[in-house]
């Protein structure tokens, strides 16, 4: 289903706002009034035109931003953590796992060991690939891991 190309444009400065502000807390009444939309009418649209709803996609942004402060810094995990926009450290460390499969630890170590022959691959291109994989709700990934149910018949919360 095709959207209209305004309608877009307002999508894409609440996207930008996220990206440019992942820190920050943006729920969905604050990303319409950015769009200038009600919420419902943001919510929607912006899952039919990016394909995950706007926290998934606000997730995503924190992950990224947190691999990359973990990868080139020697911050440590718990600034990391309030940096990317999380209130609290197990919080932050649960996510991780469950959206990378490793803790922000086990991350750092990994990649601090790893050589270093992608220095010559483009950033853009690093960072597609690395982008975490958030097309399902984490507690959704988290419930299949454990053996539980596959989620069909339970609604998503966002």
């Amino acid at each position: 289903m095709s959207q209209d190309p305004e309608l877009l444009r307002r999508l894409l400065r609440a996207k930008d706002r996220m990206d440019a502000a992942s820190h920050e807390e943006w729920p969905v009444r604050r990303l319409a009034r950015v769009s200038g939309v009600s919420e419902a009418h943001f919510a929607r649209s912006f899952k039919e035109a990016f394909g995950i709803p706007p926290h998934r996609y606000l997730l995503t942004r924190r992950i990224e931003r947190a691999t990359a402060l973990l990868r080139d810094t020697d911050l440590s995990i718990t600034d990391i953590a309030f940096q990317t926009g999380w209130s609290s450290l197990g919080t932050f460390g649960r996510t991780f796992r469950d959206v990378t499969g490793e803790s922000p630890g086990e991350f750092r170590a990994r990649e601090k060991v790893a050589p270093h022959e992608l220095e010559r691959v483009p950033a853009c291109y690093l960072a597609a690939a690395r982008r975490p994989d958030l097309t399902i709700a984490v507690s959704e990934k988290r419930r299949q891991e454990v053996g539980g149910t596959n989620g069909a018949d339970e609604m998503e919360v966002t």
